[in-house]
């Protein structure tokens, strides 16, 4: 009954004109922007971080929630239309969708991807309300010890999922953990990599890193490597035939089974779970003929575990503080912007915050539905903008967005610089999601160290003696070791 109260609550909070103003911008917004080649929802959010620290932090979030989940919906209509996924979540959507638009059934294809992000989004909505207290009361019990066992999780975990090889995740993490160090050190008062440069004692702002990563590296990227797709028309009948829906329900259900779970462990994701929804509706299908060729379930179920994973994806975030995706990356930076740390403690001190975006989920979820599904050849016209005008204003936006933050050259220059460096990693296939993991939780980690030393008179063995902690690195240490340990026996099997 607490659960329901404080959901309650959060819907007096979600359902204040001015709220409901932000949800609706920003579910608008996402789409819009998810609809545009190579935009994802994490350069989404990050191109609308600097100029949202003027809102009051509930509005700020609430629209972020409907930008997340826009972006999301948005992302799908480019996978289908053009297949050209804005993210690699979207990868499996473009698999089927592509070929259904191909053969005439665009809308179907459209339709099925926003009535399953619906049905997906709305039930794991409902998953988050019941599971992160849960995850709150566990959290409660842990201490400096057991937070920097997280941490460590968190950082291998993040570089062996997110990147296409496991060196390629950790040079991003120790990148973001370098980057993180810059600027006085809280407890020495020692400035640190600062290069006797007057402007890095604050530090690197982490919405300068972000903007440049995102916006800058992955537009430069686009713009050089990403050719003109050719968008297919919207023809054939505008709605689901009764076969399509019979056909796509049983997948919407079962890729938000997929999708909610995987997203809220710690090294979940949106990836894995639309990849075991495609070959789970594959194996299932009563009409294998037609995969490879536009099957409807190769796009219902993929885009529902999708939707639900993005939701799964706010469980760890809201509770432990630990993002597992780049845009729960960026929405990390967005609440330190307002001096707000994610955790058990959050949902103490600011419910009304925590409680309002979660009841906005829900009412973003109706209204993106009510975007989607008429509108759907509206956001289509979108494809048609020329990709040098959509690239050259993305450029221009996160370059004014930046200076406004606050007002710096400096600013301008550190983010063009880590923009250049956001390409090459692009370029070599560097994920920059362990960049902003490690810039973030970084100064964290060592924070939680420090402390835990102290409480231990420097004894170092806390760490094992204490049941969470070390359960944690342990299985920090599973994560770094049995992938190789597995790979080593299968290739000396496959020898012998």
């Amino acid at each position: 009954m607490d659960t329901l109260a404080a959901l309650a609550q959060g819907f007096a909070v979600a359902l204040q004109p001015v709220n409901l103003l932000f949800a609706f911008v920003g579910a608008a917004l996402g789409t819009a922007v998810g609809v545009l080649p190579g935009i994802g929802p994490a350069l989404t959010v990050a191109l609308l971080l600097p100029v949202t620290y003027n809102l009051a932090p509930t509005a700020s979030f609430i629209m972020f929630a409907g930008l997340y989940y826009g972006a999301m919906y948005g992302g799908s209509t480019t996978a289908i239309l053009i297949k050209t996924p804005g993210e690699s979540a979207s990868i499996v959507t473009s698999l089927e969708g592509n070929l259904m638009a191909r053969r005439g059934r665009a809308a179907a294809a459209l339709a099925t991807a926003a009535i399953g992000s619906f049905v997906a989004g709305t039930l794991a909505t409902i998953g988050l309300t019941f599971v992160a207290p849960l995850m709150v009361r566990v959290a409660l019990a842990f201490g400096p010890a057991e937070y920097f066992g997280l941490m460590l999780l968190a950082f291998t975990t993040v570089s062996a999922v997110l990147g296409a090889s496991r060196l390629r995740g950790l040079i991003s993490l120790f990148f973001g953990l370098g980057l993180g160090l810059i600027g006085i050190d809280t407890q020495t008062g020692q400035a640190r990599f600062t290069l006797g440069l007057a402007p890095l004692l604050d530090g690197i702002g982490v919405v300068i890193v972000v903007v440049g990563l995102f916006a800058v590296g992955e537009t430069l990227y686009a713009a050089a490597r990403e050719p003109e797709g050719e968008v297919v028309r919207l023809s054939g009948a505008m709605w689901m035939s009764r076969e399509e829906w019979r056909r796509s329900w049983k997948p919407w259900l079962r890729g938000t089974l997929f999708g909610f779970p995987i997203g809220a462990l710690p090294a979940g994701g949106a990836e894995i779970p639309t990849f075991l929804s495609y070959l789970t509706e594959k194996r299932l299908t009563k009409h294998p003929e037609e995969f490879g060729r536009g099957a409807i379930e190769g796009v219902a179920g993929p885009e529902a575990a999708n939707n639900a994973a993005a939701a799964g994806v706010l469980v760890p975030l809201l509770t432990l503080g630990l993002p597992t995706s780049a845009t729960a990356a960026i929405l990390l930076a967005a609440f330190q912007g307002y001096g707000l740390q994610p955790g058990p403690l959050l949902f103490e001190q600011r419910p009304d915050l925590v409680w309002g975006v979660i009841a906005s989920l829900y009412i973003g979820n109706v209204m993106l539905l009510i975007l989607n599904l008429p509108l759907a050849p509206l956001w289509a016209r979108l494809l048609m903008i020329p990709r040098a005008y959509l690239y050259s204003g993305i450029l221009v936006f996160a370059f004014l967005g930046a200076y406004a933050a606050n007002a710096s050259v400096a600013d301008l220059v550190i983010m063009l610089g880590i923009g250049l460096v956001g390409y090459v990693m692009r370029l070599y296939d560097f994920p920059a999601a362990p960049v902003l993991v490690g810039m973030i939780l970084g100064p964290l980690a060592e924070q939680q160290l420090r402390r835990a030393l102290a409480l231990s008179q420097g004894d170092p063995r806390v760490f094992l003696t204490r049941p969470i902690s070390a359960a944690l690195i342990a299985v920090t240490v599973a994560v770094l070791v049995l992938p190789p340990l597995i790979g080593w026996a299968r290739r000396a099997r496959a020898r012998r």
